[in-house]
């Protein structure tokens, strides 16, 4: 294992690279579509902001957009990070416990059926996404634990995909209920789409983001002794139940704001992970803020890709990351010889 000053090292120097990226990311694509715009120009406070073109399109349709990426990118990447410790998987991943089926049935409940509803200024979409990843993680928690020995990861993946397929039979029962103009809203928001035209659900997916990563931060030393089993991190003093709960709770809460914010978009918490991995190494305490930056980039390439790619067509971001990410899959299958 290594000494804690070679970890604090070696997460400074982490952190301070993929932050670098995450930021370089962040700062050039609202600079670039189809009408080019000028930063020292956007950033000119002696232009009023009603004749500054450059300004509009900048703080106003595109960095919205590029925020919410960086957010979702984040927290799939970070869920994808906790999931596949806590079930000793490769493979695992926001989509595998069908907590993120469950948050887009409850957004597609609050879509169809025009619920107006709203809580601490929150409104309905968000909120029904937290509850229905709340619902979907206790059904497959419930059933796991209900065994006498406890939780076991092999019952929370076989529930979780036994429950993702039911969860997305009744999305699909909606879609076939709802009108066509509701329909065609939920099927655009179903393909993980990132068209966010102000800063308030950013800032509403943002509070139960914060929280989620509170949590997660005093888990690092916790994922690497579950990594590498329950036994081995009971013997070393760790509290496995209350841990596990912890992380899926955790989890589960980034996976729901990221869902309310873009709708489902899959594979950033497969291949952001893994990525990591190779370059940083398995220690938590380095992984976690890592994927963290490097989610944020991640998707927030992939979405000025789907904007800029296709001329005048513009692809939702989960298309993008869905055309990575099954090659990628595939290609961890055969790695892993799973």
């Amino acid at each position: 294992m290594a000494a804690p000053a070679d970890v604090r090292r070696r997460t400074i120097v982490t952190v301070a690279g993929f932050g670098a990226f995450a930021a370089a990311a962040c700062l050039i694509a609202p600079l670039v579509g189809s009408l080019p715009i000028s930063l020292a120009r956007a950033l000119d406070r002696s232009i009023p902001f009603a004749d500054n073109v450059d300004a509009q399109v900048f703080f106003v349709a595109r960095l919205p957009r590029v925020l919410a990426a960086a957010l979702v990118g984040s927290s799939l990447a970070v869920a994808g990070v906790v999931f596949q410790a806590l079930l000793r998987n490769p493979l695992a991943a926001p989509e595998t416990l069908g907590v993120s089926m469950g948050a887009t049935l409850g957004a597609m409940i609050a879509i169809t059926f025009h619920v107006d509803v709203t809580l601490f200024g929150i409104p309905a979409v968000p909120l029904a996404c937290f509850t229905g990843s709340a619902g979907a993680l206790g059904i497959v928690y419930a059933i796991s634990a209900a065994r006498r020995r406890g939780t076991s990861t092999t019952v929370l993946l076989l529930a979780g995909v036994a429950l993702s397929a039911l969860l997305g039979a009744m999305v699909r029962f909606i879609q076939v209920i709802a009108d066509i103009a509701d329909t065609f809203r939920s099927v655009r928001w179903l393909m993980g789409s990132l068209d966010v035209a102000s800063y308030a659900p950013i800032v509403a997916a943002l509070v139960p983001t914060a929280a989620s990563f509170m949590m997660i931060a005093t888990l690092p030393r916790v994922l690497d002794l579950i990594s590498i089993g329950s036994e081995a991190a009971a013997s070393r003093g760790v509290d496995v139940p209350r841990a596990e709960r912890v992380a899926l709770v955790s989890a589960s809460l980034s996976t729901g704001a990221a869902v309310s914010l873009a709708g489902p978009v899959g594979f950033v918490g497969i291949i952001v992970p893994h990525i990591v991995r190779l370059i940083v190494g398995a220690n938590h305490r380095v992984v976690l803020p890592a994927a963290a930056l490097f989610g944020a980039a991640f998707l927030v390439i992939c979405d000025l890709v789907g904007r800029t790619a296709f001329g005048r067509v513009e692809m939702p971001v989960g298309m993008i990351t869905a055309l990575l990410g099954g090659p990628f899959f595939l290609w961890l299958l055969f790695r892993k010889r799973l």
